[in-house]
């Protein structure tokens, strides 16, 4: 007969953890074990420092590897109504597609932005912000790109970039506020987009 799917699963995902993923490894040294105490001993310490932590109890923490989380994390110090307000905020920002990413984003500081998988501004929006600044430049003999606008380069200022030739940009950056929409929206040429960084 076969064993409870669920069961077999939760056993899998405490294998993973204790074996740091290399579960293989781990059997063959601990083939002659009688029993598995230390694989249910670190399963319940992932889990008891991950629910001391968190106060969210939403779907979005299944899936997570809370093991790596663990070995990575468990020996700082945080601040529990600090850590879970800015979780809170984090999961109601709709600008952020991946919600599973923001336990670790802000278990390591908020260093990590790939984490969240920031939506980013849609085509169509691209194509209307192009339009409007190219026409509103193209009316004062400057670039389309504000960065170039402003520069000391005669050919940078006046330089109109194809929409191929440009990125969209947050104004106000993401992590300043700032939201992914049209009024937040402005076209740099790629270089001067890379360079601003998250200013």
């Amino acid at each position: 007969a076969k064993g409870d799917p669920k069961r077999q699963g939760i056993l899998e995902t405490a294998l993973n953890w204790v074996s740091k993923g290399q579960i293989e490894d781990y059997m063959a040294k601990h083939r002659n074990d009688t029993d598995i105490k230390d694989i249910d001993k670190y399963f319940e310490t992932v889990l008891d420092w991950a629910s001391k932590l968190f106060d969210c109890t939403d779907s979005v923490m299944c899936g997570i590897d809370w093991g790596r989380l663990y070995r990575e994390y468990h020996e700082k110090a945080y601040n529990h109504k600090e850590i879970n307000a800015r979780v809170d905020a984090l999961l109601d920002d709709s600008c952020i597609s991946d919600k599973r990413g923001i336990f670790e984003y802000v278990l390591g500081g908020e260093q990590d932005k790939k984490l969240l998988n920031i939506r980013v501004f849609t085509d169509a929006v691209k194509k209307r912000v192009y339009k409007k600044q190219t026409d509103a430049a193209k009316k004062k003999g400057i670039s389309n790109c504000p960065y170039c606008a402003m520069s000391n380069n005669e050919k940078e200022k006046e330089k109109i970039w194809k929409l191929n030739e440009m990125d969209a940009d947050h104004v106000t950056a993401w992590s300043k506020g700032g939201s992914t929409d049209e009024k937040n929206c402005q076209m740099l040429c790629k270089t001067h987009n890379r360079s601003k960084g998250n200013r």
